[in-house]
């Protein structure tokens, strides 16, 4: 089991260009110690730059990053795992010499925790690491980073290149270490992957910033409102109505996604006499979608 001392991540203000491009922008957000953060985006929102701009590894336009109110820098780090888009591991080494390796750069590192992470990824730790598959190097990776015993854990992509199978058991482990106190902040194409783990999510947009908060009230503040009808409704008197912010109609199904005003829209559908009518709350990717772009105002399947 992984164990870390609670840690509280803190970024604020935090911009970073490239010449007249701006690949973060003014970003703020606030991680709880123990809180496990979703961070979402398209690729090219900015999600890797954020991460190397709060651990130094990019120097930063403007704006902080501190751990438990103190800056990130060589002594912080010592309190963080971070493990990048692409893993860093030595091709010339063996697993076994990775192992050996960061027992002697961290104090905290747990040499028999990393042993059974990799027997729980059935990783052969006698191969070097240019000879693994790039999932097994990806767990390599994990192993070592949560075989740190880290206040805060950093992941870009994590899931990247495992296979089904792996992909469950990191999501496990993130959600273990998590419940045990240890503050994550990770990014993902896997939205899924994040709805079950995230207490908290992010959702950036070209370097900025769109959404974020506790996970469960964004969803419960978007409602989405189906009705089934025995006949043709009028989808006319429907478009427009207020708290019909998007309306789909798929046959004898309508529904409704609302934000503000869902008795409106449920008001809206019982006048078309329905046959069946439920209230859902939105589910992670729909609300990630309307986040991104703002969707039509009717759209038919």
């Amino acid at each position: 089991m992984v164990h870390g001392v609670t840690a509280r991540l803190e970024v604020a203000h935090l911009s970073k260009s490239y010449g007249a491009q701006r690949a973060v922008d003014d970003l703020s957000f606030d991680v709880p110690a123990g809180t496990i953060f979703g961070l979402l985006g398209r690729n090219g929102a900015g999600k890797s730059t954020t991460f190397s701009c709060i651990l130094g590894l990019t120097r930063a336009t403007s704006g902080t990053a501190a751990v438990d109110g103190a800056p990130v820098d060589v002594r912080t780090l010592e309190r963080i795992a971070y493990i990048p888009e692409v893993p860093a591991v030595y091709g010339w080494l063996t697993g076994q010499e990775h192992i050996a390796f960061w027992r002697r750069l961290y104090a905290r590192f747990d040499t028999a925790l990393a042993r059974d992470l990799a027997e729980r990824f059935d990783l052969d730790l006698r191969k070097r690491a240019r000879a693994l598959s790039k999932g097994n190097k990806t767990v390599l990776a994990l192993v070592l980073a949560f075989a740190q015993r880290a206040d805060l854990l950093i992941l870009d992509e994590p899931s990247s290149g495992l296979d089904p199978v792996m992909q469950r058991e990191l999501l496990t482990l993130i959600i273990e270490a998590g419940a045990e106190g240890t503050t994550i902040v990770f990014s993902s194409h896997a939205i899924g992957q994040v709805e079950r783990a995230a207490e908290r999510i992010g959702i950036m947009g070209k370097g900025r910033l769109l959404l974020e908060g506790d996970l469960d009230t964004l969803r419960a503040g978007h409602k989405i409102v189906e009705a089934t009808y025995p006949g043709t409704p009028d989808v006319a008197s429907l478009s427009g109505r207020r708290g019909v912010d998007e309306l789909v109609v798929d046959g004898a199904l309508v529904r409704v996604r609302t934000s503000e005003y869902p008795d409106g829209a449920v008001r809206a559908l019982q006048e078309q006499g329905p046959s069946s009518l439920r209230i859902l709350d939105l589910s992670l990717e729909e609300l990630f979608m309307q986040t991104i772009a703002a969707p039509p105002a009717l759209r038919t399947n």
